[in-house]
């Protein structure tokens, strides 16, 4: 018995080396949410000065097998290394021992943008 192949992979590796690089093509996509999320986040945050709201901006970071989006603020609380955002969100407690409750604005502004962005790869991929 023998058996004879003819041919090469030259159409598979060109498939994969297409989509590795549509892959690594994600990132405009991951930046044009970030933006959209920083836009969201700064028209809901709670205003007093608008510093925490004109704070904020995003980040994207390459992990071995994916990337990761973070929307942060760097307008701190005080001396503190606590984001005055995060505060906010979750609530504090105050000099003479009150406590101000939190408003939750962080996760309604960003659900429905990645769940946006989760539907646009998610068509592009199966398409």
């Amino acid at each position: 018995m023998s058996i004879e192949v003819k041919g090469n992979f030259d159409k598979t590796k060109a498939f994969f080396d297409n989509y590795l690089t549509e892959r690594a093509n994600y990132i405009w996509l991951l930046k044009k949410y970030g933006e959209e999320g920083v836009r969201a986040l700064s028209a809901a945050t709670p205003k007093d000065t608008g510093e925490t709201s004109s704070s904020w901006y995003y980040e994207i970071e390459q992990k071995k097998d994916r990337y990761v989006i973070y929307w942060k603020n760097n307008h701190m609380a005080g001396n503190s290394t606590i984001p005055l955002a995060l505060l906010i969100q979750y609530g504090h407690g105050t000099r003479n021992g009150g406590y101000v409750e939190g408003i939750d604005y962080i996760n309604p502004v960003l659900k429905p943008i990645v769940e946006k962005m989760s539907n646009e790869i998610w068509r592009d991929l199966t398409k």
